[in-house]
């Protein structure tokens, strides 16, 4: 019997404005997943700490055992596997929780048979187990989670995903309210439409962006995290965003805004100490509104998923 601890970072989806095609990969925090090779064939959820009881232990319910499931499918394995999940991301919160537990399920399981496939042959696995979270098998989280640093979505048919560079000096807060707002409760609010002008203002901060990160040139950077698209409207269910937003520019970030669908909000300075200035200044936002909030600060997470015992 083999078993084996593999650990998925936490990820900020869309980076302002790269909707559905932009996310990076944080050091903290991150989820756990332990798995045991058995002898009896089949994918079983054995315990699932962290989540209060609400994820179903039922593995083809469940992103980790989806995960793992869709794999052995892949290389026609009947391994039998048993998944103890260790939830250290809040569901809800916007920071991949769902991609988190099917990164580092894959992962581990990945590494037990003797890595069949690289970390790039493991996204569509994990990207089925965001449709069974979401709806929607979507790679800007389970991406980056897998595989570290700063990631572009190009396209899905056929996947084109693209590691973009970021200078070492750029730091990320994370800041997560005690709220919930489901991904597809977010989506729902969204314009099916977008105007002309709004499209153009939007193709030139993506581009912004990645030649900001690639330079690398800051000034740039802190111009294109600017979102008209999604933000405008999704922000109305984040309590005190305009105020919170203007908070962290003055704190010196270079930019600010809605990690993934939202509530947990993450900034991007070139300095840790203005990260942590970025974070507190955040938090004291939030707990005027009398919300209490955790707050993290990271580099870029260059790894992503890793075996960790």
């Amino acid at each position: 019997m083999k078993t084996i601890k593999a650990f998925a970072p936490a990820t900020v989806a869309n980076v302002s404005c790269g909707f559905d095609v932009f996310g990076f990969a944080v050091e903290q925090p991150g989820d756990e997943v332990t798995l045991t090779l058995t002898k009896t064939p089949g994918v079983r959820m054995t315990k699932i700490e962290g989540d209060g009881g609400r994820l179903p232990l039922e593995a083809e319910k469940n992103t980790a055992g989806v995960a793992v499931i869709s794999f052995l499918k892949s290389i026609d394995s009947d391994a039998g596997v048993e998944i103890f999940l260790k939830k250290n991301l809040p569901l809800g919160s916007g920071m991949g929780s769902s991609a988190a537990s099917a990164a580092a399920a894959l992962a581990g399981i990945n590494h037990l048979l003797g890595e069949p496939l690289s970390r790039r042959e493991l996204l569509p696995f994990a990207m089925e187990s965001e449709r069974i979270a979401c709806g929607s098998a979507h790679a800007d989280n389970v991406a980056p989670s897998l595989l570290g640093g700063f990631v572009l979505i190009r396209g899905y048919e056929p996947l084109d995903v693209v590691s973009i560079p970021t200078p070492d000096n750029l730091f990320c807060t994370l800041v997560h309210p005690h709220l919930e707002l489901k991904t597809q409760d977010s989506r729902q609010v969204l314009r099916s439409t977008i105007p002309l002008k709004d499209a153009i203002t939007q193709w030139g901060n993506i581009a912004g962006l990645i030649a900001g990160l690639m330079k690398p040139d800051f000034g740039l950077i802190g111009r294109s995290l600017k979102d008209v698209v999604a933000e405008p409207i999704r922000s109305l269910l984040i309590p005190g965003f305009d105020v919170i937003k203007e908070k962290a520019v003055e704190s010196g970030a270079l930019g600010c805004g809605i990690s993934g669908s939202g509530p947990t909000i993450f900034a991007l300075s070139t300095e840790k100490e203005t990260a942590l200035r970025t974070g507190k200044a955040i938090q004291q936002e939030f707990k005027k509104l009398k919300l209490e909030s955790e707050v993290y600060i990271s580099r870029i997470n260059s790894t992503g998923a890793k075996v960790i015992s």
